[in-house]
């Protein structure tokens, strides 16, 4: 729902670029479609739901880029590392949205999405610092998850094939350590 989000994931292998198109015009097709059914929805209200910078524009920018590095940082840990709970993954990208957003919300709006602002700034044609809401998304994003990138500890392969795998969910986690209960048991 982020175009922000798939070019980062673009860029970094995880998304296919000939599909970059197709989920940009769907992400922003959303985002017009909600905006202009609450416009009508909550008429007369004019301006509905967008983001606008309260201060200096370089403020803002500079908070867009610091909350979507952070978003960006949790979703890489959680959506692309094989070693990530991924049934907790909507929960950790949730809460680090919910937190970015309370600290950037009096600055910026705290959107980190560009369909996000663009819609309502169509829809209530109001475009006051919209730029910022495209540059500090996409710059923070593709630092999120570069330094993600370049920061994640990798295991060797090569170094334990027969050693324990990769787990990715509670359940796998629960049947090894019911596992080693059980070998620990039958060398008693």
């Amino acid at each position: 729902m982020n175009p922000a989000v798939t070019l980062s994931f673009a860029c970094f292998r995880h998304f296919p670029w000939i599909q970059v198109p197709f989920y940009w015009a769907a992400q922003f097709t959303g985002a017009m479609c909600a905006a202009f059914v609450l416009k009508a929805a909550l008429h007369p209200i004019a301006v509905l739901g967008t983001t606008t910078p309260t201060g200096p524009h370089w403020h803002a920018l500079l908070i867009e880029i610091v909350v979507t590095f952070n978003m960006m940082f949790v979703t890489c840990a959680v959506a692309t590392d094989s070693r990530a709970v991924g049934e907790l993954a909507g929960l950790a990208v949730g809460s680090a949205v919910c937190i970015t957003s309370i600290f950037a919300g009096p600055v910026s709006g705290g959107s980190m999405n560009p369909a996000r602002t663009l819609a309502p700034a169509v829809a209530s044609n109001v475009y006051t610092g919209l730029w910022i809401y495209f540059v500090g998304p996409v710059i923070g994003t593709l630092s999120g998850a570069w330094v993600y990138t370049y920061i994640r500890f990798e295991e060797d392969p090569a170094a334990d094939k027969d050693g324990p795998q990769k787990l990715s969910s509670f359940k796998l986690r629960r049947l090894q350590s019911q596992s080693v209960a059980v070998d620990e048991f039958d060398h008693v």
